[in-house]
């Protein structure tokens, strides 16, 4: 008689119904995870990629919508995900809010709206999952940035944010430890914000001849690196790797 197939680990992706969060729950659900798909706005794309992810495996991936500017969703968010299959197994802090700031004209909204998502979130929902996280000696992954070291002119709140998660991670990787493993990835040039954002292609140019590389990376560049680490990495942990073509050599 066979040994009971064991269940597929469950992954909780923030901001995954587009861009980088949603190719690694790509990514992931290939290497037969099951996925949480977390949206705040993006409802069409989070629901299509969990439909067209439920067709490949069925019941393999949910869509959770949450505003990770609010306490109470944060909350409820980590609480329907460890509910949805009773475990969890990955957290992946995708979520990021980016733009301007210059220090004469930000505002309190401006640190409430770019603080809360990219730095509060992650605390309080890893707190809220940190119960199943640790039963299922889980694995959790921060995006930060090559900004939080080397900061972008005129954005300071998003890079003190993106320096306070790198801080969480290595203080969550030796507070956690042994139980849970926790990890972060520095992207480089690899999606350009949506329209353009406040980099002209002026500006892309002068990023990318500083890049060792000479070009842009993919989505894929970043999907697979978290799953190296919540997959294929049981021996790392409290790092931050910068995956951005050499871009961190010249700064």
């Amino acid at each position: 008689m066979s040994a009971a197939t064991p269940p597929a680990p469950v992954a909780l992706i923030t901001g995954a119904a587009h861009r980088l969060g949603a190719r690694t729950a790509q990514v992931l659900h290939q290497r037969g995870w099951r996925v949480i798909i977390h949206y705040r706005s993006r409802e069409q794309q989070a629901n299509t990629l969990a439909g067209d992810l439920n067709q490949q495996r069925e019941n393999s991936a949910l869509a959770i919508q949450a505003d990770l500017g609010q306490m109470g969703e944060i909350r409820r968010l980590g609480e329907e995900a460890t509910a949805q299959w009773g475990r969890l197994d990955g957290l992946i802090n995708n979520a990021s809010v980016f733009y301007p700031t210059p220090t004469p004209e930000a505002r309190e909204d401006d640190w409430n709206t770019i603080l809360n998502t990219n730095l509060k979130a992650p605390f309080f929902l890893l707190q809220t999952c940190l119960p199943a996280l640790r039963a299922a000696r889980g694995s959790v992954v921060n995006m930060i940035d090559i900004y939080s070291e080397r900061p972008l002119p005129d954005h300071p709140l998003y890079c003190a944010s993106k320096a306070g998660l790198a801080a969480l991670t290595r203080s969550w990787a030796k507070d956690l430890a042994p139980d849970i493993r926790v990890n972060g990835v520095s992207p480089g040039a690899i999606l350009w914000p949506e329209g353009g954002g406040e980099i002209d292609e002026q500006h892309q140019q002068t990023i990318l001849d500083k890049t060792a590389l000479a070009r842009t990376g993919s989505p894929d560049d970043i999907a697979e690196t978290i799953a190296f680490l919540i997959n294929d990495a049981p021996f790392i942990t409290g790092q931050i790797l910068p995956v951005d073509g050499g871009r961190s050599l010249n700064m």
